[in-house]
């Protein structure tokens, strides 16, 4: 079975900060299913998808509680666009109705459209504060880590606390990201004088990370921490 665990504020809206805190905020946690990979034991991925939602649904009958069926809305793309954009999603994933699941490969069936500007980043060192100032992320590129931005918003003083504590024991005397010193100054560089400020940190937490657009240097511009992400795995996350 595929499909996402979110949590729901009071307003029926996903809230990455709930399910940050989903020990304590459990009534606001949901699993929703969108794909069905085996049932009763044998492989779904070669059916269609009206096939194996149809198996979904059959699957879900007697489970209740907090597993929902993902629904389907009939509506053109500008719609659905316009009413994930209200609601405040990341994005909308266009699939085939003939498509099956193909696990690992691109073939073009399936197509994600992101409506804010925004991704994955590994965080690999923090500048100093109370408990920090910024954190400093990048993502990789041919197997190196890759300096992209220091991000100061987006930390209520719960957070940033929450996230130091993460951070905690990561710690490290070697600088993780390959592009590091810059050498040209600009608002959004970390030079070599810089980085004797900052604190380095073994690349294993994932930030989801939003912001208006990507500098021609590479970098963040009004980068905004938006939450941790237990679900990605800090190799994989690349500059989408």
């Amino acid at each position: 079975m595929d499909g996402e665990v979110v949590a729901l504020n009071e307003q029926g809206r996903m809230s990455f900060n709930l399910l940050q805190h989903r020990r304590s905020q459990a009534s606001a946690i949901r699993f929703y299913a969108f794909d069905l990979l085996v049932y009763k034991g044998r492989s779904t991925m070669g059916l269609e998808i009206p096939e194996r939602r149809n198996l979904l649904a059959q699957a879900l009958t007697n489970l209740g509680g907090d597993v929902h069926l993902m629904e389907r809305f009939e509506a053109s793309p500008a719609e659905l666009i316009r009413a994930a954009k209200k609601l405040g999603f990341e994005g909308i994933v266009a699939k085939r109705k003939d498509s099956l699941y193909e696990p690992g490969k691109r073939s073009g069936a399936w197509l994600k459209y992101k409506i804010n500007q925004g991704q994955e980043l590994v965080i690999g060192g923090y500048t100093p504060g109370h408990p920090f100032d910024a954190i400093i992320v990048g993502y990789y590129r041919d197997g190196q880590l890759i300096y992209a931005a220091k991000v100061r918003n987006g930390f209520v003083p719960r957070l940033r606390r929450e996230v130091a504590s993460r951070l905690r024991g990561f710690e490290t005397d070697e600088c993780p990201f390959a592009n590091l010193p810059e050498k040209k100054r600009t608002a959004w560089a970390l030079t070599k004088e810089e980085m004797k400020k900052c604190v380095w940190v073994r690349p294993e937490l994932v930030a989801q990370i939003e912001f208006t657009e990507w500098t021609p240097d590479g970098h963040l511009r009004h980068a905004t921490f938006v939450g941790l992400r237990e679900d990605k795995d800090p190799k994989e996350v690349v500059r989408e």
